[in-house]
């Protein structure tokens, strides 16, 4: 805790504001966006935008999986769940997950159903060993943090002759999620989101490591700075973006220098490469078809994916037009921007996707902000 209290120091933080200010060129404006959920609950938690000059505003981009799992997606894993010879494996945060027609995994629980919450991969492979009568399916989603989670989970059922075990793969790739906001700035009916910097995801840079995302700054001459998760390393990160936008420089710099390295962990990576391969494009909530931006398990799995093993289709389906969350997903709206914010759309009766995770930035907004922003 101890360790911890030194990223959370408030003289260091005063003192880092101040650099802020001075560094912060008053006849401009700087846009930068955090990628990751996690930045943007530490932001408001820790109240740094109150800290920020008014020329420096934090733009809240895709946030989680969660937030970004389009509701087709989520609908194929209710009708998993439907089956009677099927257990569904779930982490807890999709359960609640709005999906067509006001369903959820929690509905379909409360139905009969068996979906069972599970904290790992392995907690699923237990629930395959425990119950061989049953065909047990992991709802495996992520960014590339918990990938390495399902590719070894995978490897395992192989060496563990697991017949009954299969996997729902769900996993997206940040790299490209950015390039999808930078290649469209302007979306017909979002509006348009201006970006001059982002901070990169540390967790997911422990696996990826920094190298992916120097083709966006040199491509599209936006500087990335990989910062830490606590108030101390994002107030740090800020500074490091400030600088490089007054500079007129666009690299790659890595603030999170005690997780992170530039080739990232190639063990993690190779055992992803041997058991997963891109999908030619993947629908994400608020970015639409991305191209190459998910995985797939490979064809000599191909035994444990759930969609071929149970000839899944995705359907198209309507989102919920009340619901904003696509506009705070592409950072072109903030979640008090949505009508039904705090009123109909709460954590305890979740319109969107955005408002039931712990990363989402409804919720983010809704605990931390939302009588700062009434005010």
């Amino acid at each position: 805790m101890r360790y911890i209290h030194g990223f959370r120091e408030g003289k260091a933080a005063a003192a880092l504001a101040q650099l802020i200010r001075r560094e912060a060129r008053p006849e401009r404006r700087y846009h930068l966006m955090e990628f990751c959920g996690g930045h943007t609950h530490a932001v408001f938690r820790y109240g740094i935008p109150d800290l920020l000059p008014d020329n420096v505003e934090m733009v809240h981009g895709p946030g989680c999986p969660v937030c970004v799992l389009p509701v087709a997606r989520l609908d194929m894993a209710i009708e998993l769940a439907g089956r009677e010879d099927v257990i569904l494996a779930s982490y807890g945060d999709m359960l609640r997950v709005p999906a067509s027609r006001r369903n959820s995994l929690l509905k379909a629980r409360g139905q009969g159903r068996d979906v069972r919450v599970v904290q790992s991969t392995a907690e699923a492979l237990e629930l395959a060993r425990d119950n061989p009568d049953k065909q047990v399916v992991m709802f495996a989603i992520g960014f590339e943090t918990t990938t390495p989670q399902t590719a070894l989970a995978i490897q395992q059922a192989e060496k563990m002759g697991l017949e009954n075990f299969s996997v729902f793969c769900n996993h997206v790739l940040t790299p490209s999620a950015i390039q999808s906001i930078l290649d469209s700035p302007e979306v017909r009916d979002l509006g348009q989101v201006r970006v001059d910097g982002f901070l990169g995801p540390s967790h997911v840079s422990t696996i990826i490591g920094s190298e992916p995302y120097e083709f966006f700054a040199e491509e599209y001459q936006r500087p990335v700075v990989i910062a830490g998760f606590e108030p101390l390393d994002v107030m740090a990160s800020i500074v490091m973006l400030i600088r490089q936008l007054n500079e007129g420089r666009a690299e790659v710099e890595n603030q999170f220098k005690r997780g992170v390295k530039r080739e990232g962990n190639t063990k993690a990576k190779a055992m992803v490469a041997d058991t997963l391969e891109l999908r030619p494009e993947f629908a994400w909530r608020g970015l639409g078809t991305v191209p190459y931006s998910g995985l797939r398990i490979k064809d000599k799995y191909a035994k444990f994916d759930a969609e071929k093993r149970f000839d899944l289709a995705e359907k198209e389906v309507r989102e919920n037009k009340a619901c904003q969350c696509p506009s705070v997903i592409r950072g072109v709206k903030k979640p008090t921007d949505c009508e039904i914010f705090g009123t109909v759309c709460t954590p305890r009766n979740p319109i969107g996707s955005c408002m039931v995770s712990d990363e989402g930035a409804c919720a983010a907004y809704y605990r931390y902000r939302r009588y700062a922003e009434a005010g």
